[in-house]
């Protein structure tokens, strides 16, 4: 698959190359975050708390390990394929992902919220957590949630697996300590919409048209 030139282009570049920058941008695609000792900010706080004494040994370890791979490859299991073997769909993932981690990093740069474990440094985590005003939104999660968005658009069938282990996976970042469950929320509904906004792209129409023939029973 030939991947379109502006997607081939400098990669250091944060600024979306195919979504709006004025839809996506961080004070049109998301509500601000809970504001520093607000109420919904100790909401956040006692939710993460409860989930974390409440995740078992091998849990907690799940969501380090879910914390380490951010890549298409995660959902091979739900796509009951290796995405590996399907490569006009890797690809389109890949786009998406690109896309949606240079609205993500825009966002975190604008809100600037300090991850929980820096708001309270009692409480546990993964131990690998950044120490930098970056928890909003999730960019674990917004990777998730668009790429579950665009692989069930190409299998239809799996797309309740799909979904299942982007909830999953995205529950890890709270577990781990490293996201509010705000953090997460703002994550997916921005991820869905941007992913959908791809797959609806008239100059992306090849790229997408590549990746459906490659699920021929949808």
């Amino acid at each position: 698959m030939v991947v379109p030139a502006a997607h081939a282009a400098d990669h250091a570049d944060p600024a979306p190359r195919w979504l709006s920058a004025t839809t996506f941008a961080p004070d049109h695609a998301f509500a601000p975050p809970p504001a520093p000792g607000s109420l919904e900010e100790k909401l956040d706080l006692d939710r993460l708390r409860a989930l974390i004494a409440a995740s078992s040994p091998e849990r907690i370890t799940q969501a380090d390990w879910d914390g380490e791979h951010k890549e298409p490859a995660i959902f091979d299991k739900a796509l009951g394929k290796d995405i590996a073997t399907l490569p006009h769909t890797l690809a389109l993932a890949n786009l998406v992902q690109d896309e949606v981690e240079r609205v993500v990093a825009a966002a975190k740069h604008h809100f600037r919220r300090a991850r929980p474990f820096m708001v309270d440094p009692a409480l546990p985590h993964c131990g690998k957590g950044e120490q930098a005003l970056k928890a909003y939104p999730s960019g674990h999660s917004a990777f998730a949630w668009s790429v579950a968005w665009t692989l069930a658009q190409l299998a239809p069938d799996r797309a309740a697996a799909l979904m299942a282990k982007a909830q999953d996976y995205t529950l890890s970042r709270e577990i781990c300590g490293v996201h509010f469950a705000t953090d997460v929320e703002a994550a997916h509904g921005m991820a869905t919409a941007a992913a959908q906004a791809l797959l609806s792209d008239p100059r992306l129409a090849p790229m997408v048209a590549a990746a459906r023939a490659e699920w021929p029973a949808h």
